[in-house]
């Protein structure tokens, strides 16, 4: 008589998001090892304040219940803010940290990493989205000035009537801090529908070659790219 199949336990959501929580927390206070307390005197610091007030004209019940939900919401947010940081001063200065972040972002952008590398490590990755394709470099300016120029002319030959961006990601003068990166992009006008996004996401495929290889994953292992609050 066969035997009966052991049925798989499945994997809960909650535990997942826990462990992620943790594992974000980790990281941040391993960059600033003040978070917790910072968190925690947000939380008492709204608590307080929001009791103080709210039993001036109900009582201090009703300010406890309205207080709590405020306290964590601002200390969650803190929390928030101080992971995006720790997470962008952990990728900085790393080949392909553009790139994570922009595959971090919400919405329709395709990215293709490393079109482009010189034995320098200087990169540049192709971004197409609602602005059209923006041409992305991580480097030193003046050998990307010229990688970057090569790159839009060979992008050109194959989407001459898309809009074609170019953005350089570092802390020189003229270039674009990573963390100020998605908020670059999100200014660039939209100029095309999501079916031409598509459309010429594909003509582009015909571009690609062998890519040089970069270092994968400069975001930390069983992390992502935290996202701000809503």
């Amino acid at each position: 008589m066969p035997a009966t199949p052991t049925p798989k336990k499945k994997k809960r959501r909650g535990g997942g998001r826990i462990s992620q929580l943790i594992e974000n927390y980790r990281m941040t206070r391993r960059s600033d090892p003040t978070v917790g307390w910072v968190m925690l005197g947000a939380f008492v610091g709204v608590l307080a304040v929001t009791v103080a007030l709210v039993t001036l004209v109900l009582n201090w019940i009703s300010g406890l219940i309205l207080g709590i939900p405020l306290a964590l919401l601002a200390a969650t947010y803190i929390f928030s803010r101080k992971a995006i940081r720790a997470a962008y001063k952990q990728i900085e200065g790393q080949p392909g940290a553009a790139a994570a972040v922009i595959e971090s972002m919400r919405g329709n952008w395709s990215v293709t990493s490393a079109v482009a590398v010189t034995k320098n490590q200087d990169i540049v990755h192709r971004v197409v989205g609602k602005p059209g394709v923006i041409l992305i470099g991580e480097g030193t300016p003046t050998r990307l000035t010229n990688l970057l120029a090569n790159e839009r002319r060979r992008t050109a030959r194959f989407v001459a009537e898309v809009p074609i961006h170019e953005l350089q990601v570092g802390e020189i003068e003229g270039q674009v801090p990573l963390m100020k990166l998605q908020k670059a992009l999100t200014k660039l006008p939209a100029t095309l529908r999501p079916a031409e996004v598509t459309e010429i996401r594909r003509r582009l495929d015909a571009l690609a070659s062998s890519p040089v290889p970069v270092p994968k994953g400069p975001l930390p292992k069983n992390a992502r790219m935290p996202r701000a609050p809503r």
